[in-house]
């Protein structure tokens, strides 16, 4: 069973904010997959099919691990089979990286699963969003929407994600690392 999980924030008030990138992956996936969100058992919207189930927390962003443990303990999975798709203020706007396990990075989201689910070990899609703008404080710059200039890159992502997700879903989390985490170069290292 793969489970995708989307990070955000509930309400309209959030739901043009960047912080609302794994909303809007999750949005689209679904779309493309022709799958319908509804209520979960818990603090969560559900989109299933066969052996995959898309979640979105609906209990906002730094209480997201409480819905995570609840579809952990509902479908009886371990957090390997997980993938959470969010927002990454450390990375530029046009970057994804797929990860296998790892720490919080900072971000609230994040924390709250590893706490709750007491594991780190879930694979994670990080989507970049930082940009020339002013970026702190941090918790202002998530919580403000993209400029309209900016907004032709975000639907490129949300694209680039997808593609990502549905290439995971048939491959490892390694051989999907490598095919869409971007090289960076080292200085001083030979090639």
């Amino acid at each position: 069973m793969n489970i995708l999980v989307g990070l955000g924030n509930p309400g309209r008030k959030y739901s043009d904010t960047k912080h609302n990138f794994g909303f809007w992956v999750l949005n689209r996936f679904a779309e493309k997959r022709s799958l319908t969100f509804q209520a979960g058992k818990g603090d969560y919207l559900l989109a299933k099919k066969g052996d995959l189930i898309c979640i979105k927390p609906t209990s906002f962003m730094n209480n997201s691990g409480m819905p995570v443990l609840d579809v952990k303990q509902f479908f009886k999975v371990e957090p390997e089979q997980f993938l959470v798709v969010y927002d990454d203020i450390d990375l530029p706007l046009g970057t994804i990286r797929f990860r296998d396990g790892g720490g919080t990075g900072g971000h609230k989201g994040i924390e709250s699963i590893i706490y709750q689910t007491q594991n780190e070990k879930f694979n994670r899609l990080r989507i970049g969003i930082a940009t020339d703008d002013d970026m702190r404080p941090a918790e202002r710059y998530v919580l403000s929407p993209f400029r309209d200039e900016q907004k032709e890159s975000v639907n490129e992502m949300i694209e680039k994600a997808c593609e990502g997700i549905e290439y995971y879903l048939s491959h490892d989390i390694k051989e999907t690392m490598n095919q869409f985490n971007e090289k960076t170069k080292k200085k001083g290292v030979d090639g």
